[in-house]
């Protein structure tokens, strides 16, 4: 397995939390999923699950067992990172939002809504 696709398990297992992909799975199912609720968690076992069946490695190399644990903590701490990179961009998403939805074009002519010149 490649970095890349471990990057894009990091990846998957953030977003679909985030974007509430889980929320709604545990709605329909009327359960709660405690590891899958969790990026952190879904992003660990993930990558230790697709490492260890991807060649075999549990049976062949005890060592090799051990390096995709350390590879799946790193793994997990890099979700911790990318979530809160997530939620920042979504913060600044908002304001911007928030700004351009109060924004009118009147506003920025300084002329009030009765076509004066607000200066009165």
């Amino acid at each position: 397995m490649e970095w890349k696709d471990i990057a894009a398990i990091v990846f998957a297992c953030t977003a679909i939390n985030h974007l509430g992909l889980v929320t709604a799975v545990e709605q329909l199912v009327r359960h709660h999923l405690p590891v899958v609720n969790c990026p952190k968690c879904l992003t660990f076992w993930s990558t230790l699950v697709l490492g260890l069946s991807g060649d075999g490695i549990m049976s062949a190399n005890p060592s090799g067992v051990v390096q995709w644990l350390a590879i799946s903590f790193l793994a997990s701490y890099s979700a911790i990172w990318l979530e809160l990179i997530m939620y920042s961009i979504d913060t600044i998403y908002n304001r911007i939002y928030d700004k351009i939805s109060k924004y009118t074009p009147e506003e920025s002519d300084g002329e009030t809504a009765d076509g004066g010149s607000g200066t009165d």
